[in-house]
């Protein structure tokens, strides 16, 4: 059955997770008429905080880093109306670990500490100090992998680039382009031919503004689980100007802008007219959800590859392992293990875990290990406890919370194709006036690239 009449509305926003919620904030701040439509029957898409036997853990991204301007004035804004409230990683948010020849060893966090730890090789040390005097790469489309070994040597790249790399993208950085997955150092050596270098003029010839100071970078998450952001933007937004459980969506050019179909809970399709439509989907629901876009406009959009994670909760109400000091641990590939890295959650954060207790989120698969994703339960678990016993010091391994999440579309990988995919969104963009393509395929993959994202969406609004 299908209405007889269409709604209207000024903006049709698809998809309800980080970038479209905090889209329909900026939307509802501006006073602009939009609805949102979202497949699931919640939203916060990946995000998705659980408290269960004492422990709190996330069922997506952990952590963020207060990064940009907007999420300082978007998490000020949220606490100042008695929405949400952030929190900041403890103090051993700075204290990270690496692992080599298994053991952990403090990642270094300058340059005195990068001359004297085990992790690099003594050629690499000198190479560190040699570092600003080197030539300025040329190739706008090095690998991250072939720009840190230029500049830094071999042993930076495997123990500090790729576990971090590994951590962060659940990436190869012999894949993924330094200007695009990881601009900040690439914009360092370009702009003052320098990583070191420019790590120490940067700060001192910019001039911040207040606001600029209080982009701390710090880590963050929200008391309570990362669900009270999403649910905070949500009711800001207006809940019922958000339909969950909206199906089969299909967008169409119209005269005046667009024509929207759904199914809702009833198996009625529903139409909407709406001037403008911004898509925070992944790539990969493109196809489906605008059949317009020219094939081969499409394929060098949605040909973006998404690793495939497993992501493992591990509480324990008595912790009987080493010492959860510190922000986590990450594991390059070059020592062969199972498991991408731990997050020490419950050294970070308040209430994670019961007194005594630890919680720790565990991670596996990504490019390097693709195939986990197929294993069962069981079969994680076995990895798991083999690589806790044996890098965590856990002899009596009897977790009393254990919880595996499988992430299918888990992190975009940003490499050489990612120009051609950027040039192809923003000519798709001109021929419709009024079309929008947001969410993590382009912009950055943090949390904090998404809300920057989110404000820019609706404020591009025709």
């Amino acid at each position: 059955m299908t209405q007889t009449t269409p709604q209207t509305t000024d903006v049709l926003v698809i998809g309800a997770g980080l970038t479209g919620l905090t889209t329909a904030y900026y939307l509802q701040k501006d006073q602009k008429n939009f609805i949102v439509l979202e497949k699931q029957s919640r939203v916060g898409g990946v995000i998705h905080s659980t408290r269960e036997k004492g422990f709190l853990f996330e069922n997506g991204p952990n952590t963020g880093v207060v990064g940009n301007t907007t999420v300082v004035e978007l998490f000020e804004e949220l606490e100042q109306a008695g929405k949400c409230i952030p929190e900041l990683g403890g103090k051993n948010v700075t204290k990270r670990f690496i692992l080599k020849n298994a053991q952990w060893q403090c990642m270094p966090l300058g340059l005195k500490d990068a001359i004297t730890t085990p992790l690099f090789s003594l050629w690499d040390k000198f190479r560190i100090l040699g570092e600003p005097f080197r030539a300025k790469g040329k190739n706008p489309n090095e690998s991250l992998a072939a720009f840190v070994k230029r500049r830094l040597g071999q042993s930076f790249l495997d123990y500090a680039i790729d576990p971090f790399i590994g951590g962060v993208y659940a990436g190869d950085p012999n894949y993924l382009i330094t200007r695009f997955a990881v601009p900040k150092i690439y914009n360092l050596e370009q702009t003052y031919g320098s990583l070191i270098g420019g790590s120490v003029m940067k700060p001192m010839k910019e001039k911040k503004t207040e606001l600029e100071k209080r982009v701390n970078r710090k880590t963050f998450s929200i008391h309570g689980g990362l669900t009270n952001l999403t649910t905070a933007l949500y009711e800001s937004a207006g809940t019922d100007k958000f339909v969950l459980g909206a199906n089969n969506i299909k967008v169409q050019p119209a005269e005046g802008g667009y024509r929207v179909s759904y199914t809702n809970a009833s198996n009625e399709t529903v139409e909407i007219l709406a001037k403008n439509v911004i898509s925070t989907t992944g790539a990969f629901a493109l196809e489906e959800t605008m059949p317009f876009i020219e094939k081969e406009l499409l394929r060098k959009i949605d040909s973006l590859i998404y690793t495939k994670v497993i992501e493992v909760a591990l509480g324990f109400n008595q912790w009987n392992g080493i010492k959860l000091d510190g922000f986590g641990g990450l594991i390059p590939s070059k020592e062969k293990r199972d498991i991408l890295g731990v997050l020490y959650m419950s050294s970070l954060f308040e209430n994670r875990a019961p007194e005594n207790g630890a919680l720790l989120s565990i991670f596996l698969g990504g490019v390097r290990r693709q195939d986990l994703i197929l294993l069962n339960d069981e079969g994680v678990q076995q990895i798991v406890e083999r690589e806790i016993r044996a890098l965590m010091g856990v002899e009596k391994f009897t977790p009393d919370l254990i919880k595996i999440m499988r992430h299918n579309h888990a992190i975009p990988q940003y490499g050489i194709d990612s120009a051609e995919r950027f040039a192809s969104i923003e000519k798709l963009e001109k021929m419709h006036p009024g079309l929008q393509i947001g969410g993590n395929l382009r912009n950055g993959i943090g949390m904090a690239d998404r809300i920057k994202q989110a404000k820019e969406l609706a404020q591009n609004v025709l």
